[in-house]
């Protein structure tokens, strides 16, 4: 399946309805930064289906330009800072200073998304199966570098097990697409990054449970495996 405006479509549809389910599910204000990643990213990808449309002529530029802008200021500034402060709040690292050390490596590499991005219409044009943007970030080494941090390093560290599957997926996609093709990162390394933010409503339901329903699930679990050997 190629990625499309369809396909975004799609996707932003589901995961903004699970982002919804995910804040519905939220037992304490520390979980509210963590539970609004899975709608922060579904709105991200229905965004994105406005600079599709624009791009195959359906909409105006007068859409399409402050869609695309949104859709990188989302990119480059939210979510390199989103996703460390969510993970820093609800305490669910591993350690605290590490999560300091994540969030200041989002802050920075925001500031240069955001400085590079400027104000003004976003270049992009539909690359075979992405959308390839031309916001004028420097992607050099530290950048780079400095915004997987960010976004893949807190999930990494973390003590839930769906958390740490949700880093692990977007680590190997973004080194993947970095490796591939450095201009399709953006576009769809955040769909994937949208689509495993499930994992993120798992946690979410699961640590409002109460500790004797998760304790059966484990066990549950636990059976289940040993029968099957």
């Amino acid at each position: 399946m190629c990625f499309s405006a369809e396909m975004d479509l799609a996707a932003g549809a589901v995961i903004t309805a699970v982002g919804i389910d995910t804040l519905r599910n939220v037992r304490t204000r520390d979980q509210l930064a963590l539970a609004a990643l899975p709608l922060v990213l579904g709105v991200h990808q229905l965004v994105e289906t406005l600079v599709w449309w624009n791009l195959e002529g359906r909409v105006s530029d007068a859409v399409g330009d402050p869609a695309a802008w949104v859709y990188l200021v989302i990119a480059l500034g939210v979510v390199p800072v989103l996703v460390p402060y969510a993970f820093l709040r609800t305490g669910a690292g591993r350690s605290p200073l590490l999560d300091r050390v994540f969030l200041l490596a989002g802050l920075g590499a925001a500031v240069v998304g955001l400085a590079a991005l400027g104000l003004e219409p976003v270049a992009r044009r539909i690359d075979g199966h992405h959308i390839s943007y031309s916001p004028g970030v420097p992607y050099d080494a530290a950048v780079l570098t400095a915004y997987v941090l960010a976004s893949c390093g807190p999930p990494l560290a973390a003590r839930a097990s769906s958390l740490r599957w949700f880093g692990v997926g977007n680590l190997v996609v973004v080194a993947l697409l970095a490796w591939l093709d450095q201009n399709a990162v953006v576009s769809l390394w955040c769909v994937w990054a949208a689509l495993t933010s499930v994992l993120i409503n798992v946690h979410v339901r699961e640590s409002g449970m109460p500790s004797s329903d998760r304790d059966g699930k484990r066990r549950n679990r636990t059976v289940v495996r040993l029968h099957r050997n």
